[in-house]
């Protein structure tokens, strides 16, 4: 069996103050096998978006272990964990995060020249990814004159522009309409068919079905885990 591309041992993160302690995650043992797609439920203030913070190296956990391809990086400094992030994950926010002063072209290329690929590759790279996510006529459009559904096209782009290993996606389809939100969910599904990983956090039940397993977090616990008929892993 492959070896995982996360695992957890009684990962927790706390929050202190002067006045409080505040535990966002207590002992929260995972395991995502290459080729998953699982997704991540759990009401508001759970630890959901703490714990994807913390797959996706953005953070480190106060106590615990993390493993993310085999590597023990749960004590890496902010440079080593940017180094592993930039050519292995790949995010996709609620809030698309584009880059305003910067055209659809732009901000799609924008990883590849943190990884120094040359001009000529970058070019190519970011016209396929546009073709692919069918926003390439808007290439020269800049963020604010794209509808929602666009932007979170050119977010999605600009994720999988250097085939990571792992996609994490915080609530990709939660401020678009029905429709759009449709969209991004076979993009994704489309994206994991194609071998990527995926972990996403979402409140829709409908949307979480698109997975292969629901983790279900409450008050920082991982409290139930469920497989979908349609697995494939």
């Amino acid at each position: 069996m492959s070896q995982a591309v996360i695992r957890t041992n009684n990962l927790r993160k706390m929050y202190t103050t002067e006045e409080v302690e505040t535990t966002a995650l207590n002992n929260v043992n995972l395991e995502i096998n290459p080729g998953e797609f699982v997704a991540i439920m759990g009401p508001s203030g759970c630890g959901k978006s703490t714990l994807l913070n913390l797959l996706g190296l953005l953070d480190n956990p106060s106590d615990g272990e993390y493993f993310f391809v085999g590597h023990e990086v749960s004590k890496y400094t902010e440079r080593q964990r940017a180094n592993l992030r930039k050519s292995n994950i790949g995010f996709v926010f609620q809030s698309f995060n584009l880059i305003d002063e910067l055209t659809v072209f732009e901000n799609v290329e924008l990883p590849l020249l943190y990884l120094g690929v040359s001009a000529s590759d970058r070019k190519k790279r970011v016209n396929e990814a546009l073709e692919k996510m069918q926003i390439m006529h808007r290439r020269n459009h800049f963020p604010q004159q794209l509808s929602g559904g666009q932007q979170q096209r050119v977010a999605v782009a600009r994720a999988v522009i250097g085939s990571p290993k792992l996609i994490l996606a915080d609530e990709p389809t939660g401020n678009l309409d029905s429709a759009h939100g449709d969209e991004v969910m076979k993009m994704l599904t489309d994206l994991n068919e194609a071998g990527t990983t995926i972990v996403m956090v979402t409140h829709s039940p409908s949307y979480a079905e698109h997975s292969h397993r629901i983790v279900h977090l409450f008050d920082g616990h991982v409290v139930t885990e469920n497989l979908m008929e349609h697995a494939r892993i």
